[in-house]
């Protein structure tokens, strides 16, 4: 079933000025449980396309469907707390709280849900081992390399227990081994708990593993195709 529906979704950035136009009447479904990337060049609108289906931005037109919900027509609070409760992102530059524990980064969005401790704790540690962090619970992100700091992006991002992830360009700051890591970490979860990632990436390593490849060009669906992925060893 589709759990994300765009209609005619558009964005100009400074319609007042010099408009730029970042997003022209797209039209796209996502289903549950899709592991599909979004590419193009710079400009092409696949990180607004996402910041709008996240709820971090507002479209100029058009709407933005999850779950039945029209998270275009709601006020700032309500977004809010709808992102919080129903999507996980992870970001290119990781955005951990330098101060805190991979444990504590972990834990920090269920704080917001106002969960119990002892839960919190629990599936904080449980993430962690889920992505080979087991050892690191305890140290801050200048302790751990730029792979283990979005492997721990990455169980943040499941902490919420969203309907889907957003992941913009997950791997670009990463080496060959390390991103392959994540991204092997990422489809064993899609795979085992039906969890839902959709990526904006340059990263033909990216690409390759992707089961859905959507192109973006000048702010519209250039080509939306389904390829064949050979498991994994």
């Amino acid at each position: 079933m589709s759990i994300i529906k765009t209609e005619n979704l558009s964005k100009v950035y400074n319609p007042d000025t010099v408009p730029v136009h970042a997003l022209n009447n797209v039209n796209i479904s996502f289903e549950e449980g899709e592991f599909t990337a979004v590419r193009g060049p710079s400009g092409s609108g696949k990180t607004t396309l996402l910041n709008m289906i996240g709820g971090l931005d507002k479209p100029t037109e058009g709407s933005v469907t999850i779950d039945g919900v029209d998270i275009s027509k709601l006020k700032d609070s309500k977004r809010i707390d709808f992102r919080l409760h129903n999507i996980g992102f992870v970001f290119q530059h990781y955005n951990l709280i330098p101060v805190f524990t991979a444990r504590e980064n972990v834990s920090f969005i269920m704080l917001l849900q106002k969960r119990g401790k002892k839960e919190i704790r629990e599936r904080a540690d449980a993430l962690l081992d889920k992505v080979g962090l087991s050892k690191k619970k305890d140290s801050r992100p200048v302790q751990m390399s730029g792979g283990e700091q979005q492997r721990v992006a990455v169980a943040r991002a499941l902490a919420s227990e969203p309907k889907f992830i957003l992941a913009d360009e997950p791997t670009a700051n990463l080496d060959t081994e390390s991103a392959m890591n994540l991204l092997d970490i990422m489809n064993r979860m899609n795979k085992e708990q039906n969890v839902t990632f959709i990526f904006s990436t340059h990263d033909q390593r990216v690409i390759d593993r992707a089961r859905r490849v959507i192109t973006m060009v000048d702010g519209a669906i250039h080509k939306d195709e389904e390829q064949h992925v050979a498991e994994q060893a």
